[in-house]
């Protein structure tokens, strides 16, 4: 899995990051951002919630464990 957030996109509404705190945070100017090393989810179940709870669908998620595409 692959965890992204588009900072053009972005308006910092912290949904990813009250969501699944494990993996997504906020940076100095409020806007999300995945936390060093969970790239790759962190194993967290929340990350696909996290991308869907998204005003503007800046959270990408590609991938699941195992290297299926989805």
């Amino acid at each position: 899995m692959h965890v992204s957030i588009d900072h053009d996109v972005c308006i910092g509404a912290g949904q990813c990051a009250l969501t699944a705190p494990r993996v997504f945070t906020q940076d100095d100017e409020g806007y999300g951002t995945v936390l060093p090393g969970r790239r790759d989810g962190g194993g967290d179940p929340l990350v696909r919630e996290a991308a869907r709870a998204c005003p503007v669908g800046a959270v990408a998620v590609r991938g699941v464990p195992g290297g299926d595409a989805g």
